[in-house]
């Protein structure tokens, strides 16, 4: 007997936002929507939110970005100072913190805690504080899913923080099970800290085939500014630095298409704009078409208040003639997963987490070592010009991904993390 035939517990997720199209809040659904398929109930608390009201506790200091979070990290981490009215401060917003999560816990009286990436980075410390301690003073059974941690960030690299870090990020503790996304956080956090760890790595439903294209996006090319026979090279990232955004601008100048456009989906956000006025300078310098639609991609299908179509990121991949990922470093990749479910053809910088857990399994892609070359470019024109190649490798990264990340994985991995709490 299945341990989801005797317990079907609830959970409330925890972070610092469940909203739009970041990696976070991407999963963290993708999660829900395994355990509410299994009879789980969920619930959601964070300083922002897109989730069912009903379920929802809306915080607004959990947030990354509420005004106070924002100078007590700037002071932290920016400015490397801590006065006894800092550390004063950071107390204060945890307890206000802390008796939240606990009227979070009442309200809904969920039975295991699932803090999505609130104890890896230190984006708001008195939400780390006050959700360790919370855990510690309740002895609540916790999974906490470790997205990327903070010495994977120099900029999480000050001195002043050291005691904060040590104790919340993460904090070690008989009732957390540790979740990490890839095998060498789990190493490092085993070094840092001692504790035990399990792998999930990012997910797709390949249960479900992907949607085609439809009335409503068919004429997504033309929304976006672009011609209906563009050959369109997609990065569906972030505008930051480590993304590699120009190695994708001088793989499609090299391509040497007629029509070719660059169409990046994700805006800078909270790592500044620094790097895009960096791409807008060079996109003018090799001159190449560059669209960055963050404005016209949503969570949802709808309209803006121009009346102009918002899409969703799935829209954009069923357009997408080549994916590009020349990421420097990614905690896993979103963008690969959802690439290889689409059964897009993908370009991709061997990052260390890719030579480490994603190369060993078989997939069929075009990769490079920081860098591109003319053998790189050869590859992806013969690559596009082979229409059978191009269709048993997309069959191959298919399969491959339904057996290595699915939904039936993660189904399987949280069973073995209630069989670590509940027994077998």
């Amino acid at each position: 007997m299945s341990i989801w035939d005797r317990k079907k517990p609830s959970f409330g997720f925890i972070s610092t936002r469940f909203a739009g199209l970041d990696g976070v809040s991407l999963e963290s659904k993708k999660w829900a929507e395994v355990l509410t398929s299994k009879g789980c109930s969920v619930y959601y608390m964070a300083g922002e939110l897109d989730t069912d009201p009903s379920i929802s506790y809306l915080v607004p200091k959990a947030h990354f970005k509420h005004e106070e979070i924002l100078k007590l990290q700037k002071v932290i981490f920016v400015e490397k100072k801590r006065t006894s009215e800092i550390s004063r401060k950071i107390q204060q917003i945890k307890e206000e913190l802390k008796e939240e999560i606990k009227n979070y816990h009442s309200k809904f009286g969920f039975e295991i805690l699932i803090v999505q990436n609130a104890l890896a980075i230190p984006v708001n410390i008195p939400l780390g504080l006050a959700i360790t301690e919370f855990i510690i003073e309740t002895g609540i059974p916790t999974i906490a899913h470790h997205h990327d941690f903070f010495w994977e960030r120099d900029r999480f690299n000050s001195p002043v923080a050291s005691d904060y870090l040590r104790s919340a990020f993460p904090p070690v503790h008989p009732k957390i099970q540790h979740v990490v996304i890839n095998s060498i956080a789990g190493h490092k956090l085993a070094s840092f800290t001692g504790a035990s760890w399990t792998l999930i790595p990012n997910i797709v439903n390949f249960k479900i085939l992907p949607p085609e294209i439809d009335d409503f996006n068919r004429n997504l090319k033309k929304e976006i500014g672009l011609d209906d026979d563009t050959f369109l090279v997609l990065q569906p990232t972030r505008v930051v630095s480590r993304k590699g955004i120009e190695i994708s601008l001088e793989l499609v100048k090299r391509l040497d298409y007629p029509k070719a456009s660059l169409v990046i989906t994700h805006k800078a956000e909270d790592e500044g704009q620094d790097y895009l006025m960096r791409i807008e300078e060079f996109v003018k310098l090799i001159d190449v078409d560059l669209k960055i639609i963050s404005d016209r991609i949503g969570f949802k299908r709808g309209f803006d208040e121009n009346g102009r179509k918002i899409f969703t990121l799935w829209d954009v991949y069923q357009h997408a003639d080549l994916i590009t990922y020349p990421s420097v470093y990614e905690g896993y990749g979103n963008a690969f997963v959802e690439s290889i479910y689409f059964r897009k053809p993908i370009v991709i910088n061997r990052y260390s987490i890719f030579v480490a857990d994603i190369e060993p399994k078989g997939f069929d892609l075009i990769s490079f070592d920081s860098y591109i070359t003319n053998n790189t470019i050869t590859e992806i024109k013969e690559l596009l010009n082979d229409p059978e190649r191009l269709s048993q490798m997309a069959e191959k990264n298919y399969m491959l991904g339904w057996r290595y990340l699915s939904y039936e994985m993660l189904e399987e991995k949280i069973e073995q993390l209630l069989i670590n709490h509940y027994g077998s």
